[in-house]
């Protein structure tokens, strides 16, 4: 699959000014913050930079870890992953493998079957409910 390119400006022009910083510029909201935190409405969780569908709300549950989580994406196509180092911690990234904007993290304590929790951006994020 081919990733969107976009440059910086279209970028800048087409999201948020925190959808920006958290997509482009690998930001993250503070903890309880963001607006789909306590959001259980059925749907589809898609990229807010480019539309692509993520996750799905029947795989999301409230973890207490101040982040939309999810247990699986939607796909696995749908994530890219990379090792993140920032901040002196070693986490996996998780990216949009459509636009690869910057989402958030994945952590091995999730519920079962997966045992893995996405802790996502909701700025990176657009529920479009069922």
């Amino acid at each position: 699959m081919t990733k969107i390119q976009k440059s910086e400006q279209e970028w800048r022009a087409e999201l948020t000014p925190e959808q920006y910083r958290i997509l482009r510029e690998k930001g993250t909201e503070a903890p309880f913050s963001g607006e789909y935190d306590f959001t259980f409405e059925p749907g589809t969780y898609r990229c807010a930079g480019c539309g692509a569908e993520l996750f799905d709300s029947q795989t999301k549950y409230d973890s207490g870890c101040g982040w939309p989580a999810f247990s699986a994406p939607a796909a696995e196509e749908a994530i890219d992953a990379e090792t993140d180092v920032s901040h002196g911690m070693v986490r996996t990234e998780v990216l949009c493998a459509n636009c690869g904007g910057h989402l958030g993290h994945v952590f091995p304590d999730g519920p079962a079957p997966t045992g893995q929790r996405y802790c996502i951006n909701s700025a990176a994020l657009k529920l479009e409910e069922e």
